[in-house]
């Protein structure tokens, strides 16, 4: 029997990351993960990447992990337009008085940071690639049953183990949805023309591709997401053809593209759990919402939900209150809901906005784009959203 303050389903990004925070707040801490860890490849990129905002990289900075990934591209300015319109809009990180606007990192590099940072901690414990069998609640405690027999009793049990959350069904958390009828096509890519630290996003009339800077000049990750139908039909092409739809797509911007790593895809969904804590299990990142990925923040609202976590379970700690129940966990779940909705809400606007080819509004969109680059006070509100600096942050975002 392992006996710890709390357990952590789920080895991601951000169930590391709180392992990480909540060890270091002297919590004893255990991480379980049905699936191995994986290993950073030496000689190729891996083409699930994270676009880090600062605030990100500020939690990460402040857990220790930072200096422990191996490689990242930042970024300095991005560009974003429409598809056969006058709008488009540029960001620099020089016009606002920063080193960059964030960095694209592949998640690979990052939970093996994480991992990195956390081995040698004495109250923390890695459990990888052990199913659950059974959850039994009871007094004050969770007793998780693994596969292997192992049993694992603890205070707090965090569902950090994504959209098909093991634990929020468990829980049975009831859940609020709607299909994006997206897929997002993800590939790692050659380009002729150099990215220039550049992170590009062009609006199509069936969905938005990104090219997100990876650490080579010509290499970058894309993210693709259209309509299913088109989606399918893009993933029947053959490499060559495939490619020429991307540059295309992408205006030519980088000239003649080349794929250097297999097509991933999958269908874009939002989740929203109406209930994210309740006696003893509390949920954070993607087991609480998934939203569209086409401003990348993904990541960066889950990481910001654990920071919040670490930080009121440490001010419990020190109150020397209950952490684990109910009355205690309501105050993480009122800030960090208020803050996703408006995350849900304007990704749902943009998604809403740059969909269709009706004149009119394809006109009002190109206004629209072409106001907001030439209005300082828009694009500043604008690049505080990317770089994670709007909102109320936890002090480990700071």
């Amino acid at each position: 029997m392992l006996s710890v303050d709390v357990a952590i389903v789920g080895a991601g990004i951000a169930g590391q990351t709180l392992a990480l925070g909540l060890v270091q707040a002297d919590f004893n801490v255990a991480v379980i993960d049905a699936a191995k860890l994986e290993s950073v490849p030496e000689d190729a990129f891996s083409p699930r990447v994270s676009a880090i905002s600062k605030a990100s990289e500020r939690i990460f900075r402040n857990l220790g992990a930072w200096e422990h990934i191996q490689r990242m591209q930042a970024y300095s300015a991005m560009h974003v337009w429409e598809d056969q319109s006058f709008g488009e809009i540029h960001f620099s990180a020089s016009e606002n008085q920063i080193d960059n606007l964030g960095h694209i990192i592949e998640n690979t590099v990052i939970t093996q940071a994480l991992f990195e940072a956390g081995k040698l901690l004495p109250n923390l414990t890695v459990l990888e690639e052990q199913k659950i069998q059974s959850l039994n609640q009871g007094d004050g405690q969770q007793l998780i049953q693994l596969e292997s027999g192992e049993m694992v009793m603890c205070k707090l049990l965090v569902g950090a183990d994504g959209g098909n959350s093991f634990v929020r069904k468990q829980a049975k958390f009831a859940v609020t949805s709607w299909d994006y009828d997206h897929i997002a096509i993800v590939a790692n890519v050659k380009t002729q023309e150099a990215h220039q630290l550049v992170a590009r996003q062009a609006f199509t009339p069936h969905g938005p591709l990104a090219f997100l800077p990876l650490s080579d000049p010509n290499t970058c990750s894309i993210v693709w997401s259209q309509d299913t139908d088109v989606a399918e039909d893009l993933l029947a092409l053959n490499e060559e053809a495939f490619c020429q739809s991307l540059q295309v797509a992408l205006d030519n911007h980088l000239g003649k593209c080349e794929l250097i790593t297999p097509r991933f895809h999958y269908p874009l969904k939002m989740q929203y759990a109406q209930q994210w804590v309740s006696d003893g299990i509390v949920l954070v990142g993607d087991a609480a919402h998934t939203i569209h990925p086409l401003a990348g923040q993904g990541a960066n609202l889950g990481l910001l939900d654990v920071a919040s976590l670490v930080q009121e379970l440490t001010r419990l700690k020190a109150e020397n209150k209950p952490f684990h129940t109910l009355k205690s966990l309501r105050a993480y779940e009122r800030w960090r809901k208020a803050e996703a909705m408006k995350v849900i809400a304007t990704m749902e606007g943009f998604k809403r906005m740059f969909s269709g080819t009706f004149a009119p509004l394809k006109l009002a969109r190109g206004l629209g784009l072409a106001g907001a680059n030439s209005i300082q006070p828009i694009k500043h509100f604008f690049i505080q959203q990317a770089t994670g600096s709007a909102g109320k942050l936890p002090d480990l975002a700071k």
